[in-house]
């Protein structure tokens, strides 16, 4: 079976067709910035042009910046507020006609990362840190997931920690990769002291650099970056929805 992943981020949305079963891209990756504000007509609008570019018309899976309960999104970090209440799965296949399954994001990129990447075959507990826009992490427990863990908001220095750690905090205040990566490990110590992981999955856009920021990490818990890179998402959407199909 074939699935169309989708990876809605905070900056850019993007999709290729998936092998679930394998893991693996079998188109190249089509991606289209996000639009601003990201309301669920943009976005979902945004989402349809990726579904027309791929032409496709069977089973989407959808990883989306939110918790997500029963398709419906129930928090909007780096989304408009106006998504929360909103069913977009329910949505999304009005205007495609593609059955659509939806999914925290970050919760995706673990998935595919457990099954194929860094976490697989590991038993115990496999904590995932995406940082990009935001910060989202994902908690498995013996390849079983905790959904919408959403723990890049844990205050830190009287505020969420995103606000503090976040890549786009890098980028945005020119950070260099030491003081950045200072943040970082102040961030997943407060994880480690809490979760006492077995190991943590560095996922997002960054994941590609991370031997820039490496060295500034120091936990007792092996640090190391998706295996997927920023295609985890994509790949674990795809998986999330095939697993949905089978049920």
């Amino acid at each position: 079976m074939e699935i169309l992943g989708i990876d809605v981020g905070g900056s850019g949305i993007k999709g290729a067709i998936v092998d679930p079963r394998k893991g693996k891209l079998l188109s190249d990756r089509y991606r289209i910035p996000t639009p601003s504000p990201a309301t669920p007509a943009s976005v979902i609008e945004t989402i349809e042009a990726i579904i027309t570019y791929f032409d496709w018309q069977g089973p989407v899976g959808c990883g989306f910046p939110a918790a997500v309960k029963d398709e419906i999104v129930k928090t909007a970090s780096n989304i408009d507020n106006s998504w929360i209440g909103v069913n977009a799965s329910a949505q999304i296949e009005k205007e495609t006609g593609c059955p659509t399954h939806l999914v925290n994001d970050v919760d995706a990129a673990g998935y595919a990362e457990a099954e194929f990447g860094a976490g697989k075959g590991r038993l115990g507990t496999i904590f995932v840190a995406a940082f990009g826009t935001g910060i989202g992490t994902a908690l498995f427990h013996n390849q079983q997931l905790v959904p919408n863990t959403e723990l890049g908001h844990l205050p830190m220095h009287g505020m969420v920690a995103e606000d503090y750690a976040a890549n786009s905090v890098r980028e945005k205040n020119s950070l260099s990769w030491e003081e950045w990566g200072g943040r970082v490990n102040e961030y997943l110590q407060l994880i480690e002291a809490l979760f006492w992981p077995d190991i943590i999955i560095i996922g997002g856009g960054v994941s590609k650099k991370f031997s820039n920021f490496s060295s500034y990490l120091h936990l007792d818990t092996a640090i190391v970056p998706a295996k997927s890179r920023n295609h985890a998402g994509i790949i674990g959407a795809a998986i999330a929805a095939s697993a949905k199909q089978d049920a």
